[in-house]
């Protein structure tokens, strides 16, 4: 038999108004009127940051990402805080200051990866870049 539980606020046992809730990796989420079910867990970004072109982490600018290093021109090594469970993960980048310009991920391993930011003639160049990684944690 299946229980439900319904409530306006959720708070820690002090009633200081923290929530700390615990799901497991198999949770999921229902979608709107009940069509779809999704897991909740592999949805959720495991990494985010926005990079100076030095690659250092900008101000407030980052989860679950180190500072990173500046290999050579427009080539970068982004280092995970917590591993990741396996290579095989989403990796985005972004350009900020220009939008003739474009990143590439590669080399990913389950604590980093290589980026490189290119102009529009294919030339590296070192520039502000926003990165996502979307997988499982270790």
């Amino acid at each position: 038999m299946s229980s439900q539980l319904n409530v306006d606020t959720i708070v820690d046992k002090a009633g200081s108004g923290g929530t700390n809730v615990k799901i497991g990796n198999t949770s999921t989420y229902v979608g709107d009127a009940g069509s779809t079910t999704q897991n909740l867990v592999k949805g959720v970004v495991t990494s985010w940051g926005y990079i100076n072109n030095d690659a250092s982490i900008i101000s407030g600018g980052a989860f679950n990402m180190s500072a990173g290093t500046d290999n050579s021109t427009g080539y970068y090594t982004y280092n995970l805080t917590s591993n990741l469970s396996d290579a095989n993960y989403a990796i985005s980048v972004t350009v900020h200051d220009n939008t003739d310009q474009t990143g590439t991920a590669y080399s990913a391993s389950t604590s980093a990866y290589d980026v490189n930011i290119f102009n529009q003639a294919g030339n590296l160049l070192d520039t502000r870049n926003r990165t996502i990684a979307i997988g499982d944690l270790a």
